[in-house]
């Protein structure tokens, strides 16, 4: 899966309509072996199973019952991870998504989708390119959500007629300096297609520490700013270990450009700039699409809320009201504020950042938000 492909899921399933059956929500971690993973949720499904109303039961099992026999499937044993959305009833819904990096094991059900890991897997696994350079070969790899999803110099022709004429033998096995001065300006060049007009984030130079030093000198300023990390790697190596090894690196990156995040918060809070801190102001501008970033702690604990099935309102209170103050339904329920915030940000198309740990964002509620612009009812 492409992160275009995981943006395009959130927000498919950002909008699906309500229903009165529940929606089951399973997240497995398939990287060892599926059967553990069964066994985890299996653990977990007592408890979720408890938690069904009477009425909802039989739709309940119905919907578990395409996840259980995912986790069965050959499709499971090929991915290291995957989420699976399912529900039965009026409305049945089913999606399935194989995915190539691991999750949580989670089972939950609600009255929408747990998109929490998925805009999780959105914050922390942006597309990027890994350059594997031992002298004068090289392997030009684009990972996108933990996936090589190409291979430059065997799926993207017309980058070498660009470049040069076509790519010879001596192009990747030269063993003389010109013809390696020759190779190192034909990987800044490629470099600089991908990363400028591609839409890379991030670069990871991997191979011979003589051959990655020789590439850095030559990367101009706005290539180089984008190098998170030098790993060793031989050309012999498999591709999908090196990839492997950059993984926890990028996860690290992502995780202080999301403390980052945290800082730019606090400051634009303190100068009363385009930022709101705790539950109540973070929803309002969620749902009046003026939210840019939001901020969200791991641990945050929501407030009590509801939400209104018919209009989709969203609200902060320890009861439901008897009907929705916006359309007057009376289709309230219940709603976990967590869940409807991260629903809320990928409607909306709003970057999401995740902190594992952060006393900062605690301090002020556990979630913020960085905003477009101000609300109409704050200028004056």
């Amino acid at each position: 899966m492409r992160l275009q492909d995981l943006q395009n899921t959130v927000r498919a399933l950002a909008v699906v309509e309500e229903s009165e059956s529940p929606f089951v929500s399973c997240y497995t971690n398939l990287e060892s072996d599926p059967r553990i993973a069964r066994a985890e949720l299996g653990d977990r499904l007592l408890t979720v199973r408890a938690s069904v109303e009477p009425d909802q039961r039989v739709d309940f099992e119905h919907a578990l019952s395409p996840i259980m026999a995912f986790l069965s499937s050959p499709l499971a044993r090929e991915s290291k991870g995957a989420a699976v959305f399912s529900r039965a009833g009026e409305r049945p819904y089913l999606r399935i998504l194989p995915l190539q990096v691991p999750v949580p094991n989670l089972l939950s059900v609600d009255a929408i989708p747990n998109l929490f890991h998925l805009i999780a897997l959105k914050d922390s696994y942006h597309r990027y390119v890994v350059l594997i350079a031992h002298g004068g070969r090289s392997r030009i790899l684009e990972v996108d959500v933990g996936a090589i999803t190409r291979e430059i110099w065997t799926e993207r022709p017309e980058l070498r007629d660009r470049i040069g004429r076509s790519w010879a033998r001596d192009h990747y096995q030269s063993h003389t300096p010109e013809k390696d001065d020759r190779f190192l300006k034909e990987q800044v060049k490629i470099l600089d297609k991908l990363i400028t007009e591609g839409g890379q984030t991030h670069l990871v130079l991997a191979g011979s520490p003589q051959t990655t030093a020789r590439i850095r000198k030559r990367l101009p300023t706005r290539i180089l700013d984008r190098v998170i990390d030098v790993v060793p790697a031989a050309m012999g190596d498999n591709k999908a270990d090196v990839v492997f090894a950059t993984l926890a690196r990028f996860i690290e990156h992502e995780q202080q450009e999301s403390v980052t995040r945290v800082a730019q918060l606090m400051d634009e809070l303190r100068r009363g700039g385009l930022a709101e801190a705790d539950s109540a102001a973070t929803l309002e501008s969620l749902q009046r699409g003026l939210v840019d970033v939001l901020v969200i702690a791991e641990r945050y604990e929501p407030p009590a809320g509801w939400a209104c099935r018919s209009c989709r309102f969203v609200d902060q209170d320890d009861l439901p009201p008897a009907a929705c103050p916006v359309c007057g339904d009376r289709a309230v329920r219940e709603a976990d504020l967590k869940a409807e915030m991260v629903r809320l940000a990928g409607l909306h198309g709003a970057e999401v950042e995740i902190l594992r740990e952060s006393d900062a964002l605690i301090g002020i509620g556990g979630v913020g938000c960085l905003l477009k612009y101000r609300r109409p009812d704050q200028y004056g």
